[in-house]
């Protein structure tokens, strides 16, 4: 399923094989599709074309429309959005915490409205299990409590116990809907997620305690929602040693290029972030010498590509002042193009960091671009 080929440091190259798609070579960025499609008009056959290896969906957002049932009838997730990558589903339980009202949290899961219409839902870790198992994805997130932070220590503590309990329930169900005759994806495969807000100690217990429980991969959650980067690294620094060296690791919901180069040199393997089509948007571009606000009126008569060193299709076809003039005429392509251009890049990026690894060069290449793409043109 996952193999590391080799390592710089902490930094690790490897490959990962699942139900769906060929070889996935990582470090590897998910592109989020969070209803089945990327915010901004790109279907999955632009994805093949903008290097994507791994899409990424929402298991709450998913299952109050269409619904999963729907999903289900339609042939899973897969023939539905016609991706025929690999898929990761997350368990819903961060927007169970950030977009759902009047929550009401208890062992047996955690009861809420809707952010579209208020009806009450319940969702616990059978429910969420179910959801994607509905949904055929290749890889279900167990279903966890994302705590704020900062977080009251005695809070923290009692949500990450309960979190364990939660995984403990998840790979029960989960083990039993892929023995099921009819079950969608019958190979779907359980990542567990560390949590314990911003305390090294808690982070460093729940590790252990879910590493037991031999999941087919592990994730780092609850981080980049507030806390400071360089708490984030020293969290992520904390936790590796004891995630397990032959199981995939996945930061969830980051984040900027750098955060990504830093994460890849902690010995993260897995990345999503909404902030290169939501960025994109917003006409905030990236490049290989820093980001840049495509709306501002320098652009209007400049006839280069965003960036004269990318090779994406938008690049090679587009000019920055006509870029400028779509979003300017507030013309949806040019939000389209906008986001073709981030997630290139963003895959980019990933690929450029698998070739410094396979070349030993990993560190130089840290040290040119880790702050530079970070700073705006």
């Amino acid at each position: 399923m996952f193999e590391v080929i080799k390592t710089e440091g902490t930094a690790r190259r490897g490959r990962f094989r699942c139900a769906h798609g060929g070889e996935v070579q990582t470090p590897v960025f998910m592109n989020v599709g969070t209803q089945g499609a990327i915010k901004g008009g790109i279907d999955a056959f632009d994805l093949k074309e903008l290097g994507c290896q791994i899409e990424l969906s929402n298991t709450y957002h998913l299952h109050l429309r269409p619904g999963d049932d729907v999903v289900r009838q339609m042939g899973g997730l897969h023939r539905f959005m016609r991706w025929d990558g690999p898929i990761l589903t997350d368990s819903g339980g961060f927007q169970v915490f950030s977009l759902a009202g009047l929550r009401k949290i208890t062992e047996e899961g955690v009861t809420f409205a809707s952010h579209l219409d208020g009806h009450r839902i319940f969702m616990g870790p059978e429910e969420s299990m179910q959801i994607q198992s509905h949904l055929g994805s290749d890889i279900a997130m167990a279903f966890d409590e994302c705590v704020e932070n900062p977080a009251q220590y005695d809070y923290a503590k009692a949500s990450c116990e309960r979190t364990l309990r939660w995984l403990e329930r998840c790979k029960a169900e989960h083990d039993r809907l892929n023995a099921l005759p009819d079950t969608v994806n019958p190979r779907q495969m359980l990542f567990g997620i560390n949590q314990g807000a911003t305390y090294r100690d808690l982070r460093i217990w729940h590790m252990q305690q879910i590493a037991k429980l031999n999941c087919d991969g592990y994730a780092i959650g609850g981080l980049a929602v507030g806390e400071p980067t360089e708490v984030m690294y020293d969290i992520i620094e904390a936790v590796e040693p004891y995630m397990p060296k032959d199981k995939p690791r996945y930061l969830m919901g980051v984040g900027t290029p750098s955060n990504i180069i830093e994460g890849v040199a902690r010995g993260v393997d897995f990345f999503d972030c909404v902030m290169p089509a939501r960025n994109a948007r917003h006409g905030k571009l990236f490049t290989w010498q820093g980001s840049l606000n495509i709306k501002n009126a320098k652009y209007k008569l400049d006839d280069k590509p965003i960036d004269p060193t990318c090779d994406c299709p938008v690049c090679r076809r587009f000019s920055r002042a006509y870029l400028r003039h779509l979003f300017t005429a507030e013309e949806m392509l040019g939000m389209r193009l906008a986001v073709m251009h981030n997630l290139y890049f963003y895959n980019k990026l990933t690929r450029r960091i698998r070739e410094s690894l396979d070349a030993d060069c990993f560190a130089d290449f840290r040290a040119e671009y880790s702050q530079k793409l970070g700073e705006k043109l």
